[in-house]
């Protein structure tokens, strides 16, 4: 008999208050493990989300991904009643997460002192551009001005250019892991150890900043303000993207001692592979013109795919750079079960990324598609305890859509 295995987080009730990236990424990333999500959104509209980039109907086919597993409810907060309302859903939740401005729950009375007061269980999650405390708590802040704050923008793109963001709101969504993996801390401290439930500030610059390696550790030992190279990675030798007799480029990683000596034995310079002063990184690093040159050379006489054959074959981490289209068609992001294919309300069948991380034992599922604007309003009210004429009455003023 073949059951199936339960979803890690089942029974934990997260009430979702914020919009667009990175409070909501956190909490997919808690549903697919099976959270049960309550997602509030602003009567007539809903989360801007909903109209971000290409629409399929009227609505993102992007919603169906980061909305999946959740529940939605049209909530106006602005006013008291939908205020206490949403108080009264926290004080029944574990998990409340946030990403407005700083002091904004507070003047709608929801924020952590009140409901922690009231539930002393409670964990919430607030995401911000800068946290919650200091000189820039006040200021708006999205993902592209904390990569900037956080040293990325600076040192992304080609030397002497306009710095380059990466295609993707990489501030929102890693700001989303870090407040998932500190929601999973939370409950871990409260439900294993006993304790109670506590407040995670995390700020977008911050969870970058969180990633920026020996950028900060350079600068204060010597003095190094590093910058921004194209597609090298300054002080490892060799790894860069190098031009192929195609036009294409591949992606080459040879910056391991013994793979270094592979990888020039492979495009016929063993030279440099056997001289000692080359042997390790750092004298690497001093030549990595030198060296990059030689690859070069080589990846010039021949097409992407011969190039990658030779590499793969002498075990040298290597890639091409991958379109959307290359990943819908790979054979091994399909045999890893990484996409996924999800089927939006009006029938539309969209790829979605798969659940990320593997559990072996508690797998996340994706268990329903994203909502409709609303569409849980109903039933979520009166399992709060509303009835019938009490939802009628709030949907006629405009508190509930």
């Amino acid at each position: 008999m073949n059951l199936k295995p339960k979803q890690i987080l089942l029974g934990i009730k997260v009430l979702e208050l914020g919009q667009l990236i990175a409070g909501p990424f956190a909490s997919k990333t808690l549903a697919d493990f099976g959270a049960e999500i309550v997602k509030v959104e602003s009567p007539g509209e809903g989360d801007p989300l909903r109209k971000w980039r290409m629409l399929h109907q009227g609505t993102s086919v992007w919603w169906q991904a980061h909305s999946r597993n959740k529940q939605s409810i049209c909530l106006d907060l602005r006013v008291k009643e939908g205020q206490e309302i949403a108080r009264r859903l926290a004080l029944e939740a574990d998990v409340v997460i946030e990403n407005f401005r700083p002091g904004t729950l507070e003047k709608w009375g929801l924020g952590w002192e009140a409901l922690h007061q009231a539930n002393p269980k409670l964990i919430m999650l607030r995401i911000s551009g800068y946290g919650q405390d200091g000189p820039k708590r006040d200021e708006p802040g999205f993902a592209a001005i904390g990569e900037a704050m956080a040293g990325l923008r600076y040192i992304t793109g080609h030397p002497n250019e306009i710095p380059v963001r990466a295609g993707v709101s990489l501030g929102d969504t890693i700001a989303g892991l870090h407040g998932a993996l500190g929601v999973l801390l939370a409950l871990y401290e409260r439900d294993a150890r006993g304790g109670e439930g506590q407040m995670i500030d995390v700020a977008l610059y911050e969870s970058i900043f969180n990633l920026t390696e020996s950028l900060l550790p350079e600068y204060s030992v010597f003095g190094a303000i590093r910058q921004p190279a194209g597609g090298a990675l300054p002080g490892i030798a060799p790894s860069n993207a190098y031009r192929c007799g195609d036009g294409q480029y591949v992606l080459i990683a040879g910056n391991g001692d013994s793979i270094f000596k592979r990888l020039m034995t492979l495009i016929g310079r063993s030279d440099l592979g056997d001289d000692p002063s080359l042997a390790q990184n750092d004298g690497r690093a001093k030549r990595v013109v030198e060296i990059d040159a030689a690859i070069n050379t080589w990846t010039a006489t021949l097409g992407l795919d011969e190039v990658l054959k030779g590499l793969i074959q002498a075990q040298v981490p290597s890639g091409k750079i991958y379109t959307a289209k290359d990943i819908a068609e790979d054979p091994h992001y399909q045999a890893r079960g990484v996409i996924e294919t999800v089927e939006s309300a009006d029938g539309l069948k969209v790829q979605v990324p798969g659940i990320i991380p593997k559990l072996s034992q508690n797998p996340g599922a994706i268990r329903h598609r994203a909502p409709t604007l609303g569409e849980h309003t109903d039933q979520i009210m009166k399992s709060a305890g509303l009835t019938e004429e009490q939802i009628a009455i709030l949907k006629k003023s405009g508190v509930l859509a």
